[in-house]
């Protein structure tokens, strides 16, 4: 029987490559990266104008919703830089995203001071712990290593108190800046910094940053779904988070192409293949898009504790997130627990050869496919590899996204869901 579908797969490939549209694709993705958007973050709404957009998609396609609407709101704390971020070394303006990005917990302020680095003394000498606490580092802009961060949090809470004295932080990575989201807000404002960028002779700092930390914040997921013409109670998931990193003051926003704009137009592109009627699907097939992942996984957490329809329902969850390379191959994320679905897929890859290799990996909690898992939803999250090196920075833009083997990956997953 297997044998059978897979060989019935390959007489439809072509007809599958006809229907991805790559202008609509990339238009879809360029939308989803656009300033408009705002980084589909929490300032400016950019989350609620990329959840729209996405509704709009699934309005048009004819796809049906759980109730009134495609959208399920669910609340959240998160930290924003809505307005002013200034950095200022000497005399030099540096330029966020570019030259630093905001520490996510970082508070509000504005001031200057001199640059003092951190003794790393401390961490192996008595006296030198005992000359650190006695310093008066009201006046400075406190610099230390990233890579000296966990030796900092197993010291006694006094050196970290006495750290955030100073007017503010400057933490360096050796190679590459990654910014991040969080839910909550410290006491003090700090900036990330790649070494090289600040100079060894640098003696004074200036800055300025509007922080603000937003209690119950209303984000929201986007659900649609599509009946099956012979199984309608049971259903396929096709998920992919839209939201991003959003803004980093009133100029600099994080456009988030290959995460996660790559993963978001592929649902798309499934939602559009299987709302034509010619490809009306035998079992139902539901389209998630989940809001908050990079705040920690909390729109598909929300949705496993509020289910639109039974969680016992699902047959298969197909996660997808960073789909937009594809030269190195795939991985499949909790393929270790279901070795009869990934033996499946990698037949079928390996009869009609869409990508180089399919790697095979254990769960983790790394996407939204791991509450569902926990939940006993049998799922995998699929991303690509090689290609470009840009991940939650200002470099991820749809004008540098690849899409290697975005054709490809189409047509293994629609020949993967045909024969599940």
């Amino acid at each position: 029987m297997l044998r059978y579908c897979i060989c019935f797969g390959m007489l439809l490939w072509p007809a599958l490559v006809q229907a991805q549209d790559m202008a609509r694709i990339k238009k879809n993705i360029d939308t989803l990266c656009s300033p408009a958007m705002h980084g589909r973050g929490y300032v400016n709404k950019g989350d609620l104008v990329a959840a729209s957009f996405i509704g709009e998609q699934f309005r048009q396609m004819g796809l049906k919703s759980f109730g009134t609407t495609f959208l399920q709101y669910f609340p959240l704390d998160i930290n924003t830089f809505p307005k002013k971020v200034k950095l200022q070394i000497d005399k030099q303006t540096l330029t966020p995203g570019k030259d630093y990005i905001v520490n996510p917990v970082s508070a509000k302020g504005k001031g200057s001071g001199k640059i003092v680095y951190l003794d790393t003394l401390i961490f192996t000498q008595e006296q030198a712990r005992q000359k650190f606490l006695q310093t008066d580092f009201r006046k400075n802009i406190l610099v230390y290593q990233s890579k000296h961060q966990n030796k900092l949090l197993e010291l006694p809470g006094e050196y970290l108190n006495k750290m955030h004295e100073a007017r503010a932080l400057i933490e360096l990575h050796p190679e590459k800046l990654t910014a991040s989201l969080s839910n909550k807000q410290q006491s003090h404002p700090a900036f990330e910094m790649v070494s090289k960028t600040l100079p060894s002779n640098a003696s004074k700092a200036k800055f300025r940053l509007d922080a603000t930390l937003i209690s119950n914040y209303q984000s929201q997921n986007v659900i649609g779904y599509i009946s099956g013409k012979t199984r309608p109670d049971s259903f396929i998931v096709v998920s992919a988070h839209y939201d991003h990193l959003g803004r980093m003051g009133n100029k600099t926003y994080f456009p988030g192409a290959n995460d996660n704009a790559s993963g978001t137009s592929m649902l798309l592109e499934l939602a559009h293949y299987y709302s034509l009627p010619e490809n009306q699907p035998e079992y139902s097939m539901a389209f998630i898009a989940f809001g908050a992942e990079e705040a920690g996984l909390i729109g598909s957490r929300y949705y496993t504790q509020h289910p639109l329809f039974p969680l016992a329902e699902i047959k298969f969850m197909i996660n997808l997130d960073l789909v937009g390379t594809g030269d190195d191959g795939i991985t499949v994320v909790n393929s270790v627990a279901l070795p009869r679905e990934f033996n499946l897929l990698t037949q079928i890859n390996q009869e009609k050869g869409y990508v180089s290799k399919v790697n095979k990996r254990a769960n983790a909690p790394n996407s939204d496919h791991y509450f569902f898992v926990s939940k006993g939803v049998k799922a995998v999250f699929i991303y690509t590899l090689g290609g470009i090196k840009a991940y939650h920075d200002v470099y991820d833009r749809p004008e540098t996204l690849p899409l290697t083997k975005y054709t490809q990956l189409f047509g293994l997953l629609t020949d993967f869901i045909r024969v599940l």
